[in-house]
């Protein structure tokens, strides 16, 4: 037996095979549906082999393993095979089912984006790279100025960092398709009419100075291309999808290979193009006036208000909302300043938890709390949130969620702002880096707040029960 199937079934019977409904992985979790989550001993199974911590969120008990056991322990338990087509959905699907309506809707846009968000990511570090190269310092630095670049240079750089916004839409189709279960491709299509070369450039609309005017139809309604309009593509691949299954199941099968993608791509594009996109747009404006109204709020409120709310979606899982927000975003303005004010609960998590694994003196906690503020690090908090921070009292969670706070209202009253998304903590400062100003000044914010969320919790919220250790512990319960 490999290490990996004896930790899988010694979790399987830590909570019960008969107690196990279903259970599917995500990044760093064993995500398990339970029919009495009263029959689990916490303790036992954190004992076991690689387990970072428990908890039990949204009518699933999770089991932390970290990115990369994750998947090869559920592999183990699948006895190595890959999962059969579409039992990864199927399960994925029952566990939704046990979420009510807005966690639903919230895991639902997680599905969608963060498919996109290594496409994001990449683009975000393309366009730091670009900033570097073509600033005016570096430029001097070696002797030339933006003239000496030969033009073939900057089309392939405009390329490489334009691309992915250009064709935001049908990204977004694709994998809204792809969740909902239409066929991708038919997806990928309908968000590539939404941007279609034959419509008016929706930057170039929106620039005054480029005489580009949109296409009016029947008199009144503005025909445009949809360039970085997320909500757009996002409700048409939505219905589009759904409209594909309705069909499919009334369409003969003879006619169901040509009329149905040609019956749902003429529906959606017309929908699209002369109803939703208008109306949805100027909703999407709406949303990005009030987060950047947010944000810019005089004495970093704003910053503040986002840095001490952040980690609480964290907890309740409702923190991939704020992917479509960061999304829309960078699609509209080019930049995104709220994934910078909720970079800071990376920090101050990380900070936490290295300060109670530095004083706390029971073995296991320490085991467990290096590796949880590696990983948190690294980008995964929920080994240290869940795992560390949160397990013993709430001294520590105060502490870490006030960090937070103060590094959201400071990098706000200093104006500093991301251009990608994707990337936490350690890596996160490659989304500054078109900027020295700005890469400095986050470099030290992210600092500060790390190093006060390490020292105020070594000094004053180190909860007791890790200052007992395992020895003097048993003694304790067997007197």
């Amino acid at each position: 037996m490999s290490k990996y199937e004896r930790i899988g079934k010694e979790i399987i019977a830590a909570i019960g095979e008969d107690n196990i409904e279903a259970y599917v992985h995500c990044a760093t979790r064993l995500r398990f549906t339970v029919r009495d989550r009263e029959k689990i001993n916490d303790e036992t199974v954190e004992k076991i082999d690689e387990v970072k911590g428990v908890f039990y969120n949204a009518g699933q008990y999770q089991v932390i393993l970290g990115t990369g056991t994750v998947n090869k322990v559920y592999s183990a338990l699948r006895g190595g095979k890959p999962d059969p087509e579409g039992q990864q959905k199927t399960e994925e699907n029952q566990l939704k089912g046990k979420e009510n309506g807005i966690r639903r809707a919230v895991r639902t846009l997680a599905d969608i984006f963060i498919p996109i968000i290594p496409i994001i990511a990449a683009t975000g570090l393309f366009l730091g790279l670009k900033g570097v190269l073509f600033s005016d310092v570096f430029l001097d630095l070696i002797g030339m100025t933006i003239d000496d670049i030969p033009a073939y240079i900057q089309t392939l750089l405009s390329v490489l960092t334009d691309t992915a916004f250009a064709f935001l839409p049908a990204l977004i189709c694709w994998s809204a398709f792809r969740n909902f279960g239409g066929m991708p491709i038919i997806g990928f299509v309908l968000g590539l009419m939404l941007v279609s070369p034959a419509l008016p450039n929706a930057y170039a609309v929106a620039d005054i100075n480029s005489g580009v005017e949109p296409i009016i139809a029947f008199g009144f309604i503005p025909v445009v291309g949809y360039q970085g309009s997320v909500l757009t593509a996002l409700v048409v691949g939505i219905l589009g999808a759904k409209l594909e299954k309705i069909l499919r199941a009334v369409m003969p099968n003879a006619l169901d290979l040509i009329f149905t993608p040609f019956f749902v791509l003429l529906a959606m594009m017309i929908t699209g193009l002369l109803i939703l996109g208008p109306l949805l747009h100027f909703i999407e404006m709406g949303l990005v006036t009030v987060v950047t109204g947010l944000i810019v709020t005089p004495l970093g409120i704003g910053g503040l208000l986002i840095g001490f709310i952040y980690p609480l979606a964290v907890m309740t899982g409702m923190h991939h909302l704020f992917i479509m927000i960061e999304t829309t975003l960078l699609a509209n303005t080019g930049f995104n300043p709220l994934i910078t004010l909720c970079a800071m609960y990376g920090f101050a998590n990380a900070g936490v938890c290295l300060g109670i694994t530095t004083k706390a003196k029971k073995s296991t906690v320490k085991v467990t709390g290096a590796s949880a503020t590696a990983t948190q690090l690294l980008g995964v908090s929920e080994p240290a949130l869940f795992g560390v921070v949160m397990r013993y009292s709430m001294k520590p969670l105060y502490v870490m969620i006030s960090c937070s706070a103060v590094g959201g209202a400071i990098l706000s009253l200093l104006g500093i702002q991301a251009n990608s998304y994707g990337l936490a903590v350690i890596l996160s400062p490659l989304m500054y880096i078109y900027d020295f100003s700005q890469l400095l000044a986050y470099l030290v914010v992210s600092v500060i707040i790390f190093v006060a969320g390490f020292v105020i919790t070594y000094l004053f919220a180190v909860p007791k029960e890790v200052m007992v250790e395992d020895g003097v512990e048993k003694e304790q319960k067997v007197s």
